[in-house]
């Protein structure tokens, strides 16, 4: 199964602290500043991800700095799905602190059985719970208790003077794993989860084009046999630039990945376009908080036959994956948003 990367952001406004002085020189106030983090996310086919957060911590040189998300002493608890391409759930505002060099980690609590009053995950077969194997302090500081998870971020990042703006980006293709073996859990890898510089990123943006409602009935006919007769998942993929059709592949342990085969950074659930009467009129995609650079897109509609535990390919006889259309040459700038729309000459590769 695929499952598309997740965005955690989390937003604190920094604010100025002045400097005072006499005769007698004293010890200058540290300069603040405002960090901010929110959360977004877009698994194939799950319904709902839901995350129940606890506790936000910033390590830094001197002490660390706790916030308490949970909403007056109850869990913050937060549908993933609910928040896609830029759109954010805030974590965290509001908040001064000193400027410097930090890491952070993000606490949730863990869960191994259904249970809608902590992280869970549900899918058209229901309930389940939701872990993580990562325990411990940030600093010395963090929740400790047995149903607590961490999810820790090895990026160093900088709050320099003014506002500072970063993104969490939850890369759940890769990082959220079903339930297998003897477990009937899903669990989220910490390993998942990068650090992003709000003003160093810019979003895409687009539609999956057909001109009438007969078309999107044929798409809707091809995608069912290349899904052979089960439920299908639309979804585009975002590669390295320059990378073709032939060589885009799904999310696999990088162990099976051999040149020139490429895998996806990221990808985005594709949604559908309803008008006033609820009737399909197409359908859209969005990736938010996307690095600056060039980049090449790929569209397919066997998104949940992508098993990020193994390769998946044309030729699997059980869960074949292959991208079906490319778009090259997609620039992203800073504070931007690109528009990218796919043709629908919607030929499934057999």
């Amino acid at each position: 199964m695929k499952y598309s990367k997740s965005i955690i952001a989390i937003s604190l406004i920094s604010i100025l602290s002045a400097c005072g002085g006499s005769d007698n020189t004293t010890t200058p106030e540290p300069t603040m500043g405002t960090f901010n983090l929110g959360v977004s996310d877009n698994p194939a086919d799950a319904e709902i991800v839901n995350i129940a957060f606890k506790q936000v911590v910033l390590k830094g040189n001197g002490e660390s700095l706790s916030f308490d998300v949970s909403d007056s002493g109850e869990l913050k608890h937060v549908d993933l799905l609910q928040f896609q391409g830029q759109e954010v759930e805030t974590l965290v505002s509001g908040q001064s602190i000193p400027t410097g060099e930090y890491q952070m980690c993000i606490y949730m609590e863990k869960s191994e059985v259904a249970n809608e009053e902590s992280s869970y995950v549900k899918t058209a077969d229901g309930i389940a719970g939701l872990t993580t194997n990562s325990n411990g302090s940030c600093g010395g500081v963090g929740a400790e208790d047995p149903n607590t998870g961490r999810l820790f971020f090895n990026k160093t990042f900088t709050i320099a003077a003014g506002s500072n703006v970063f993104v969490a980006e939850f890369n759940l293709a890769k990082g959220l794993q079903a339930p297998h073996g003897n477990k009937d859990y899903w669990t989220l890898k910490p390993t998942s989860v990068q650090l992003v510089n709000n003003a160093e990123v810019g979003a895409i943006e687009g539609q999956i084009n057909a001109s009438d409602s007969d078309t999107l009935d044929n798409v809707k006919a091809d995608c069912e046999v290349a899904a052979g007769g089960t439920e299908f998942a639309q979804a585009v993929y975002l590669y390295p630039a320059d990378t073709t059709l032939t060589n885009m592949v799904d999310f696999r342990p990088d162990a099976d990945i051999t040149t020139p085969q490429v895998a996806p950074i990221a990808s985005a659930r594709v949604n559908a376009m309803l008008d006033q009467n609820d009737e399909v009129t197409g359908y859209e995609y969005e990736f938010g908080f996307v690095t600056a650079g060039s980049y090449s897109l790929g569209y397919t509609c066997v998104a949940q036959n992508d098993d990020p535990e193994t390769a998946n390919n044309p030729d699997d006889a059980e869960m074949p994956f292959f991208i079906h259309i490319d778009e090259q040459t997609v620039e992203v700038t800073n504070g931007t948003t690109t528009e990218r729309h796919f043709p629908m000459a919607f030929v499934p590769v057999s």
